[in-house]
């Protein structure tokens, strides 16, 4: 494992062990400890003769979560593929041409990228990385899980913890509508699990990897991070046409929320992913997703460690409640 102490490469770790598997965790030794049972090799993938580090080490599957420059996955799958049977990449449903259609699948245009880049944009750069990896181990050997929004114990972006904290804040709060509205989301867990069954099964190529349409919706979620909290909070529906009026930001002001009329970014909630359904994807239910999200954030909350979700991420209480009196007002 390439990475192994964040979000989904924990997740992929604590699925390999679990398993029974020999596990080597390769990274910088930075993001905390490797789990107990897994082997560390501390190394920095960026720097000449990194992997020289594992000494004669031969490996039936690599699982990588690269998200920089191309270059670099390309010089990992180069140093490794003589003694690696399977690359497994985490990848993103980002590598299509935007804008993404509706109900689109792994047959959608791609993204224009360069195996051989530097860093350039999030799109780029791990298509850039998928095709780095195909060069250099061949197009069968190599899995591309192409997830979507990934939701679950330990997420690192800050989506699902900002809405667990601002349901447990309690008081009104703004529902982006319609409640109905879909949502496609993969626990970190389930796309763990799909990674080292593909690797398992000998899969090829790309899987888009989210939950199937009609899964869920904002109101299961909003619900979900409700009941988990034990919190009183109303939740105030408005409709997105007024969301959009007062400049608040789909996806990340609110996030995972994506109005329907949003023809490009609301097709990151339309995925047709049959193939990840032929491939065995699992999808828990919400609320196990949720519940167990919330024992990690209370854990991380009362321990000081909680990561620093991205920039922006949900909206000010103090844009919110601007907000909530305009409605209330009109």
């Amino acid at each position: 494992m390439l990475g192994g102490t964040q979000f989904v490469g924990h997740a992929v770790v604590a699925d390999a062990l679990a398993r029974g598997w020999d596990v080597t965790v390769a990274n910088r030794g930075r993001s905390g400890l490797p789990q107990p049972g897994a082997h560390a090799v501390v190394l920095d993938r960026t720097e000449d003769g990194a992997f020289d580090r594992l000494g004669d080490a031969r490996f039936d599957v690599v699982v990588d979560t690269w998200s920089g420059a191309p270059c670099v996955a390309r010089d990992a799958g180069r140093a490794l593929a003589a003694r690696t049977g399977r690359w497994v990449y985490v990848s993103s449903r980002s590598v299509y041409e935007w804008p993404i259609p509706r109900g689109g699948n792994e047959s959608a245009p791609l993204t224009a990228a360069d195996p051989d880049a530097d860093l350039t944009d999030y799109a780029a750069d791990k298509r850039g990385a998928e095709l780095a990896l195909e060069r250099e181990l061949g197009a069968d050997r190599v899995v591309h899980l192409r997830a979507g929004l990934i939701l679950g114990p330990r997420e690192n972006v800050g989506r699902l913890p900002w809405w667990l904290h601002r349901l447990a804040r309690g008081g009104d709060v703004l529902a982006p509508g319609p409640a109905g509205l879909g949502i496609q989301y993969v626990d970190a867990r389930d796309l763990a699990r799909l990674g080292l069954d593909a690797a398992l099964a000998g899969r090829t190529g790309p899987v888009d990897v989210v939950s199937p349409v009609g899964h869920a919706t904002m109101s299961d979620l909003l619900d979900a991070c409700m009941r988990v909290t034990g919190s009183d909070a109303r939740l105030v529906w408005v409709e997105p046409e007024f969301v959009l009026g007062r400049g608040i930001e789909p996806w990340t002001e609110l996030p995972v929320w994506v109005p329907v009329d949003d023809g490009e970014m609301n097709a990151l909630h339309t995925s047709d992913v049959r193939r990840a359904l032929e491939w065995g994807l699992q999808v828990r239910p919400l609320h196990e997703t949720v519940a167990d999200a919330w024992d990690w954030v209370r854990e991380v909350d009362a321990a000081g460690t909680a990561p620093q979700a991205r920039a922006g991420m949900g909206i000010d209480p103090d844009k919110e409640a601007e907000a909530l009196a305009a409605w209330a007002a009109r």
